[in-house]
């Protein structure tokens, strides 16, 4: 038996009854049929089960048979659309508020209200990413040592920065072995940097230089005593330590030898952090274009005007109050150079903790990182003050 023996072709996207056959009020979805009618179609009535003369038998029960609705496929089926139907007609009775399948609600429910549009979040606030609290009270503690020992004795402040290297390289040797597996020389590198500092003090560009071809040849010689695999690697990381941080932190001692050498060292220092305060705070302020992101994501190109902006007003202010001899156009100057050394400097950091895979190079400053987290944009300045005030002033 087949969909032809209820009657009329189906329509077009009608499926016919199911298996269980015709559901009771239900009209097929096609274009002859509308709402209109669906209300007003009737269910088929119930056919008794009368058998087909000569009550035929064969073996293809639900093949089509032109006998119309009265076969006896058709009475096998009858048996569960009687069960449908009484359930059908005694679900309504009990509840007599249900529609037929297929008919259209006099009254239809309303629709729930369409979903409101998302309520505009506020944009998060902008953090500096470090305790500033903490980073704050480190520096002014560090800046009243500095202060302290350069204007009471100089040689305490020399002292200072001999410590300071010591650790920085301590910092500097530690990360590339951990991250790296380089096993630079921190014994000769420890020695021959604190000479260095005492050096140029002492000696001059002279003194300077002789103790970092020592603190060389030191660092070939310490490391023969171990395996030679890794000699090449190992030697080439302790000279560009050597040179890093000591060699360009001994510029700071060789700026103390002049008269007012004191002065020119807190110039030096307050052009390198006015500049990077200057670019830290129109940075997290105004910064939108990325200064270079494959280094370092956080610095912006607007960043870094705030800190020629900053550098060169401070540099004027400086050179014409504070040297002897000084005037603001070469202040102006000064602070155009800091900037970018400075910035330069940060960078420079920035792509080795990079490579090394590293954060802050140690956590010895709260808020700050390591020694070497703030000698990165001092260090490579500290030529360029140098070189610049013995051409404004001399060498004094």
């Amino acid at each position: 038996m087949n969909d032809s023996s209820w009657g009329a072709p189906p329509q077009a996207g009608y499926w016919g009854p199911s298996d269980r056959g015709p559901v009771q009020g239900a009209a097929p979805a096609g274009p002859a049929y509308d709402a209109h009618y669906a209300q007003q179609t009737r269910p088929m009535p119930i056919v008794p089960d009368v058998p087909e003369h000569g009550g035929a038998q064969d073996g293809d029960q639900g093949a089509a048979r032109p006998s119309g609705p009265l076969s006896r496929d058709e009475a096998f089926r009858d048996e569960p659309y009687r069960d449908s139907t009484h359930r059908d007609s005694t679900h309504r009775d009990e509840n007599p508020s249900a529609q037929p399948y297929g008919a259209v609600p006099q009254n239809p429910e309303p629709m729930p209200d369409a979903p409101q549009p998302a309520q505009h979040r506020p944009q998060p606030k902008k953090t500096a990413g470090r305790d500033l609290g903490a980073a704050i009270g480190v520096g002014v503690g560090l800046g009243a040592v500095i202060i302290a020992s350069l204007f009471v004795v100089k040689a305490v402040f020399v002292g200072v920065v001999a410590i300071a290297v010591v650790v920085g390289l301590w910092e500097l040797t530690t990360r590339l072995e951990e991250r790296k597996g380089i096993k630079a020389p921190l014994v000769p590198l420890a020695i021959g940097g604190a000479a260095m500092v005492v050096a140029g003090y002492v000696r001059g560009s002279e003194g300077a230089w002789v103790a970092m071809a020592l603190t060389a040849l030191a660092v070939l010689v310490w490391r023969m005593t171990e395996p030679p695999e890794g000699y090449l690697r190992d030697v080439t990381a302790g000279l560009f330590a050597a040179f890093y941080v000591p060699f360009l932190a001994t510029f700071v001692a060789m700026m103390l030898m002049a008269d007012d050498g004191a002065w020119r060292v807190l110039v030096f220092l307050v052009l390198t952090v006015v500049s990077d305060t200057g670019a830290y705070a129109v940075g997290w302020r105004f910064g939108r274009t990325k200064l270079a992101p494959r280094i370092s994501p956080g610095k912006t190109r607007e960043g870094l005007l705030g800190a020629v902006g900053f550098a060169m007003a401070a540099g004027a202010l400086c050179m014409q109050f504070l040297i002897d001899d000084g005037t603001w156009w070469q202040g102006l100057l000064l602070g155009l150079a800091v900037a970018v050394s400075a910035t330069l400097g940060d960078l420079g950091e920035s792509m080795i903790k990079r490579d090394l895979g590293i954060k802050d190079m140690g956590t010895l400053l709260p808020g700050h990182g390591g020694i070497m987290d703030r000698l990165d944009s001092l260090l490579p300045t500290a030529p360029v003050v140098w070189l610049l005030l013995v051409i404004f002033v001399g060498s004094g």
